[in-house]
């Protein structure tokens, strides 16, 4: 027991980390994700079919080779030629990334919403602008919170993919004591502190539905 309590200090430091990257993801790719809905369910078919197209490269290609590539191919790329460090690397491979699966939650659940409501707000007198955020994206997120959950469940297990980038989060933390201890406690540890922390988002959706199931009657 006193093993498992002296792991407690350094995973946590690890989990910092990890939860930083996980809420500046957060803070990035919910109003990206909501941008690209709202342009990929545009009028305008250029606009849209670009917005398709990044959603379909984004989603289409694994996360971990996006991160390598922004990190050590964005380099060499002619015209941007930007390096990033390690950690500012995974924020925009994480948000991008994450922006693309966003970005079609709300487009289901904006496109879920009856057409006869945007005629109701046409007869009120509001504009489309007014429209979406007075009636739609209101109801949009009502519908959207279980998917939402899921998302953002993964989006804490897919931060230990920043392993590869040697940022010391809390895999690569409970690794580095696996191969000095020679023990697969860390990991069990690691476990623990992953499972908190999606207890507690799943807890946190669980209200939020809850909530707004009073309205649905």
């Amino acid at each position: 027991m006193d093993y498992v309590i002296s792991l407690v200090g350094p995973l946590a430091q690890g989990a910092q980390v990890t939860l930083k990257l996980f809420f500046i993801t957060l803070v990035l790719a919910v109003p990206l994700g909501l941008v690209l809905a709202l342009a990929r369910i545009s009028r305008f078919s250029v606009l849209s079919g670009l917005v398709n197209g990044y959603i379909w490269l984004m989603r289409g290609t694994p996360l971990m080779l996006q991160m390598l590539f922004i990190y050590f191919a964005l380099p060499f790329v002619p015209v941007i030629g930007i390096r990033l460090p390690d950690f500012p690397a995974a924020v925009v491979a994480f948000a991008l990334n994450y922006a693309a699966y966003f970005a079609e939650i709300f487009r289901a659940g904006i496109q879920s919403i009856d057409r006869g409501q945007y005629e109701g707000a046409k007869v009120l007198g509001m504009n489309y602008s007014q429209t979406m955020r007075r009636i739609v994206l209101p109801q949009m997120v009502r519908r959207i919170l279980p998917p939402m959950s899921n998302e953002t469940i993964t989006l804490v297990k897919d931060t230990s993919l920043i392993y590869v980038l040697a940022l010391n989060d809390l895999l690569r933390a409970a690794r580095g004591i696996v191969q000095r201890d020679f023990t697969t406690t860390p990991f069990i540890v690691a476990a623990a502190f992953y499972l908190i922390m999606t207890l507690i988002l799943t807890w946190g959706f669980q209200r939020l539905e809850k909530h707004y199931a009073k309205y649905d009657d």
